[in-house]
């Protein structure tokens, strides 16, 4: 699959070489042309200088910025990213840590308003970086949760996430974003609070149907 990724930070680096290491063929950017080629050396993924020449010819486009820049590149890239699968990979922290910038919706659920001809998919949020090479817990694989509106763009995300070694989960629509981000929110929070690992992830156990 090809694949953009913005941004070369923990989470787009680790990301990128994952996806990498998976077959995909993965093109990073950054807001520093440096941190991109950095990253790229790094995971063995090709950098772009802009968001533009990054997001060219994507099937797939990965939001791995901090929150706080996301509207900016959403304003950037626009039409580009029409027809295009979003997957928003952020969470919506305050400067302090101590809570979420969002009120009653999603910052996904507010992405997908302002790239109306893209289809916005939330997913990575709730794993940290480190985990993307590691993504089992024993004999376990992690769950990667996936929500969005249109099924086809779910597919295509998930496809990525199984290819990593994540079990996917379908968590339903764009609405549940807003639930992925809380999720997100309290596994940081408990990592920060107890001086954890930042290695804890989210296993969903019980019957599920699945066999």
């Amino acid at each position: 699959m090809r694949i953009a990724i913005l941004g070369a930070g923990n989470v787009g680096g680790a990301l990128s070489a994952a996806a990498v290491a998976a077959g995909h063929d993965v093109t990073i950017s950054a807001a520093d042309p440096e941190h991109a080629r950095a990253a790229a050396e790094a995971g063995g993924a090709r950098a772009a200088s802009t968001n533009d020449e990054a997001v060219e010819g994507a099937e797939l486009v990965v939001l791995a910025v901090p929150h706080q820049a996301v509207a900016g590149i959403a304003g950037e890239l626009g039409d580009a990213l029409n027809g295009t699968v979003v997957v928003d990979s952020t969470n919506p922290l305050n400067e302090s840590f101590s809570d979420l910038t969002t009120t009653g919706r999603s910052a996904a659920e507010e992405l997908q308003d302002q790239l109306a001809g893209a289809n916005v998919v939330k997913a990575f949020n709730t794993i940290f970086a480190s985990r993307h090479s590691n993504p089992t817990e024993g004999d376990v694989p992690l769950d990667a949760f996936v929500a969005g509106d249109d099924a086809g763009a779910k597919d295509k995300v998930g496809e990525l996430a199984s290819s990593l070694g994540y079990r996917v989960v379908d968590a339903g629509g764009l609405r549940m974003a807003r639930a992925l981000e809380e999720m997100a929110f309290l596994n940081i929070a408990l990592n920060a609070s107890n001086g954890w690992a930042w290695q804890s992830g989210w296993k969903l156990v019980g019957p599920t149907g699945e066999q």
